[in-house]
């Protein structure tokens, strides 16, 4: 299976990582910060937390040695996460106490980890120093550079636009070399899970479509 070259998604990861900074301080992320937030059981803070540890990530796997198998193909990443199978949000795979304790330490302290955790990201894929395979050590396998950054920058556009619906502002833009990579793959990722019709339905006709989603 052809592969794009190592380095592709790095400049992307970066500009969408940049992108959520700007939310991430958005004044109405710190004013509503120990409010509900558009997902079940997390505050504002917490989701805030979890967008922001995406960076956290990857800043610590790419530092790594990896030791753990590869998997051939990003989709087949999330064919395989415990978090994607679980089927309750009681599962272990769902745990939010992290999400939690970090929102408990306040937003200037995830905003400057947030910022020297980027800051190391950059050097590393700028200066070289990124390995081409990535270990996901929760999961018990590897990925490609690119298809680890595939799964943050995923991460850094699904929860910014739940960050932006909590507080009740505009989902941020991302560039297209970011959004595309992330489009084509929670749609294939749709189509595994419901068929061919069923997204081609949801997506051109309103009286077929469904309530379908990419997990």
């Amino acid at each position: 299976m052809d592969h794009a070259p190592a380095g592709h998604l790095d400049q992307p990861f970066l500009d969408a990582a940049a992108v959520c900074s700007a939310l991430l301080r958005a004044a109405e992320v710190g004013t509503r910060w120990g409010e509900p937030s558009a997902l079940p059981e997390m505050t504002v803070g917490a989701l805030a937390c979890h967008l922001a540890r995406q960076v956290t990530r990857a800043a610590e796997l790419l530092a790594a040695p990896s030791t753990l198998p590869v998997l051939d193909v990003v989709d087949e990443h999330y064919a395989r996460a415990a978090w994607v199978t679980s089927t309750s949000l009681a599962d272990a795979a769902n745990d939010r106490t992290t999400d939690d304790a970090e929102a408990a330490r306040g937003r200037d302290w995830m905003l400057a980890r947030f910022d020297a955790d980027l800051a190391t990201v950059a050097r590393q894929l700028r200066g070289g120093e990124a390995p081409e395979r990535v270990d996901v050590p929760w999961q018990g396998w590897a990925l490609r550079r690119n298809d680890f950054l595939h799964t943050r920058l995923l991460e850094l556009v699904v929860h910014s636009a739940d960050l932006a619906a909590s507080v009740d502002v505009p989902a941020p833009e991302f560039s297209e070399a970011a959004f595309t990579p992330v489009l084509a793959l929670l749609s294939r990722l749709a189509v595994r899970r419901h068929g061919q019709g069923a997204v081609v339905s949801t997506l051109t006709r309103r009286e077929r479509a469904e309530n379908i989603s990419a997990f």
